[in-house]
């Protein structure tokens, strides 16, 4: 039965994902939203929720109800260092291979045509942001440096989603015709795009609830820790299915919706839940989590090295994100065996 859950929740996911980028790019269009704000703020923050819901739910909860704090410490800390993590490393991995294998429906074949002007920023908010989330994990700081630290990424955060929004970019051809479920053939009014919008990211936090609690109880049958669920298997089963939006849209030559989802929701990952971690949390990174928040940085620094270089951006390279998080993997399972 577990198995069949599995299966029932990442189809609601997928689902979901195909009809939210719908009905995204269509409120960006009525918003006048360039195609770098859709994919880097609507597109990434709404993704991203499910994920994000994880660590909120279990850090919040102990805090409201008083109990569990170490328990809900542990998973909240890994859960929120486990998104950006996948997203630098499994999700890149994921984009390249759906260019590779999109290669000869696309105009550009395997080159990523991603608006540079969009990508380049995230990830020189995301890799400062997260580095800074990192070293305060290794390094015991004073309170009052945590809560400002908390407070340094949430208005960086906010000053990442005006910077933006003004920049914009240029629209990646035409936005859909119809609104998917809007059952006449007219022009679906705004409400109805919202209504779609916001009911799909309710979705699909309900499949990644579902797929989640799968996982978990798999993971207790065969004896794995709580911890490195949050850190490994909660975002592989919520993060990175809705990046499906990803492949969606590299199917349909829109590279920059496609990138921008995912680094934009690097950068959100990196500031809103890393904040809520350093300010309700002890925030002490042990080993594996350490050795996460330093592949994901490293993958990003060499993601952004290819950004800048003048020569075509091709979907080969991102397969060697993938690399780090293989590796990673193979240490958890490692330290698992050895403990």
């Amino acid at each position: 039965m577990t198995i069949i859950e599995l299966v029932i929740a990442l189809v609601v996911i997928l689902g979901a994902a195909f009809l939210f980028t719908n009905a995204v790019e269509i409120m960006g269009d009525r918003l006048n939203l360039g195609a770098g704000a859709v994919g880097s703020i609507l597109a990434a923050v709404g993704t991203a929720l499910p994920e994000t819901m994880i660590p909120i739910v279990a850090i919040l909860g102990a805090v409201i109800v008083g109990s569990g704090g170490a328990a809900a410490g542990e998973i909240g800390i890994g859960a929120i260092l486990g998104a950006p993590f996948l997203l630098a490393t499994l999700a890149l991995f994921v984009v390249g291979a759906a260019a590779l294998g999109y290669r000869r429906r696309r105009g550009t074949g395997s080159e990523i045509v991603a608006d540079r002007h969009t990508a380049v920023p995230d990830l020189a908010f995301f890799l400062p942001c997260f580095a800074l989330a990192a070293v305060a994990g290794i390094f015991p700081l004073p309170l009052f440096v945590k809560i400002l630290l908390a407070v340094v990424l949430l208005v960086a955060y906010v000053i990442y989603v005006v910077r933006t929004i003004k920049s914009g970019g240029e629209a990646e051809g035409d936005p859909p015709s119809n609104l998917t479920l809007w059952p006449s053939r007219s022009e679906a009014p705004t409400w109805a795009v919202a209504a779609q919008l916001i009911g799909t990211v309710a979705v699909m936090g309900f499949g990644a609830h579902l797929f989640v609690g799968a996982v978990e109880h798999i993971s207790e049958t065969v004896g794995i820790p709580a911890g490195l669920i949050a850190l490994v298997l909660a975002p592989l089963a919520t993060e990175l299915p809705e990046k499906f939006n990803s492949i969606l849209w590299l199917r349909d030559n829109k590279d920059t919706l496609a990138v921008g989802n995912i680094t934009g929701a690097m950068v959100f990952q990196s500031t809103i839940p890393v904040s809520i971690g350093i300010l309700f949390t002890p925030w002490q990174l042990d080993f594996l989590s350490s050795l996460a928040a330093v592949f994901a940085i490293i993958s990003g620094i060499i993601f952004l090295g290819f950004l800048l270089r003048k020569a075509p951006l091709r979907a080969f390279v991102m397969l060697g994100a993938g690399s780090l998080y293989i590796v990673f993997v193979a240490t958890a399972a490692i330290s698992l065996v050895i403990a």
